[in-house]
């Protein structure tokens, strides 16, 4: 078979061009890194990796959620915090405003410093995220979920928020708490029953704040206690004002001070004189009360002076009562704040799960597409050697002419 010499200068020429855009593309994935440039490369490896690539895309995603509701977790947290120490503060003047050797004026003081403390309180249900997302609104509605009513001697606090709490999932926590569960649903009186003196009563009657004695007997009733008799010999007696019938056996009972009274599941000690005439009433505590509401009892009660007689006993079982309110009111958000830091460590664990399932992803993912630079500097090398070779011998083959020996 003849081969003429053009066809073999020809074939020699395209193998080492062949070489030569061999060693570009290698060049090209050894400064690139990645041994698939083109999905053309390796289809399947580039499917792989696209599929790869969406699932570690959603999971930084999921950081990023994860790291913004820590952030507000974090913010309630501390916010929850501040708010216990204005409670606890609350509680202590309250407590020192039942001191019998203080005046008008020392009980006007510690009001005004309650008052403060409750705008302290309302700012803190009320605090903002870094994006302007209230960290107590609930489920979502108001920005600014606590709003203060004014006027017709209204003093009340209501919530414009969305009630309810969002679940925490497997990769996201909730972004806000919800502020009325934490505030606005604190049991007034004991939980079960309030007591309330008559504001006409002018003798020193007071009471605690009452227990259940038997669930099983309550009725869910309204009370009263009258009293009648003279100093030394006074008597009560308790009418079912819901029925308008006096209760059986509770009728011209003789009272002493520090006597324990018990009727139809309740149970609660009176102390104190009181005079003829003098009321108790027993309601069902089936509206809760709020924070808020408390402090301003509180701030109300220390302001009472009427110069009645009976003031002196009034203060005493309206602090009592809101101590009892105000510690239910701290149990929350006690709860409240156990509840976040639950969830700042579910966080942590999120966090490593993410962390590790990105690790895991990025490998994989570098498995696929990334070149082994050892490796590919070697075949490069190899590569280069041979062009070189493939060069020389076409440089001393293309000078073996026959007409260089004629002539």
């Amino acid at each position: 078979m003849r081969v003429a010499t053009a066809h073999a200068y020809d074939t020699t020429i395209a193998q080492i061009t062949k070489r030569q855009a061999e060693m570009a593309a290698q060049q090209e994935r050894i400064s690139s890194g990645k041994q698939v440039l083109r999905a053309s490369d390796d289809p399947v490896a580039a499917a792989l990796s696209e599929a790869v690539q969406t699932r570690l895309s959603r999971v930084q995603t999921d950081q990023r959620a994860l790291e913004s509701s820590r952030t507000s977790i974090q913010q309630a947290e501390s916010a929850l915090g501040e708010a216990g120490d204005l409670v606890q503060r609350v509680r202590e003047l309250i407590i020192a405003g039942g001191n019998a050797g203080y005046g008008p004026a020392e009980r006007q003081a510690l009001a005004k410093e309650i008052e403060g403390l409750r705008e302290q309180l309302f700012a803190a249900a009320n605090r903002q995220n870094s994006s302007g997302q209230s960290l107590f609104g609930g489920l979502g509605g108001s920005p600014v979920p606590f709003v203060q009513e004014f006027g017709s001697g209204s003093n009340e606090v209501r919530f414009d928020g969305q009630r309810g709490q969002k679940a925490a999932g497997d990769n996201q926590l909730p972004n806000a708490m919800d502020g009325e569960a934490i505030w606005m649903r604190i049991p007034a009186g004991n939980g079960t029953f309030s007591i309330d003196l008559a504001a006409g009563n002018t003798g020193s009657l007071r009471a605690d704040t009452g227990q259940v004695s038997d669930p099983s007997a309550l009725t869910g009733h309204d009370y009263r206690i009258d009293f009648s008799g003279t100093a030394g010999a006074m008597q009560y007696s308790v009418v079912d004002v819901t029925t308008g019938t006096p209760v059986a056996g509770q009728t011209g009972m003789p009272y002493s001070s520090g006597s324990q009274i018990e009727f139809d599941g309740m149970s609660f000690q009176l102390t104190g004189d009181p005079r003829a005439g003098d009321q108790l009433d027993i309601t069902p505590s089936t509206a809760p009360t709020d924070m808020f509401r408390v402090m301003q009892d509180a701030i109300d009660t220390l302001r009472l002076d009427n110069g009645s007689s009976g003031d002196a006993a009034q203060r005493t079982h309206n602090l009592g009562r809101a101590l009892t309110e105000l510690d239910a009111g701290h149990e929350r958000m006690l709860m409240a704040r156990a509840q976040a830091g639950e969830w700042l460590n579910r966080a942590d664990a999120m966090d490593n799960m993410l962390g590790n399932r990105e690790a895991d992803h990025t490998i994989e993912n570098s498995r696929l597409v990334d070149i082994d630079l050892v490796k590919a500097y070697s075949d490069f090398k190899t590569m280069e050697v041979g062009a070189q070779a493939a060069l020389q011998s076409y440089a001393s083959i293309q000078k073996l002419s026959l007409f260089q020996y004629l002539g």
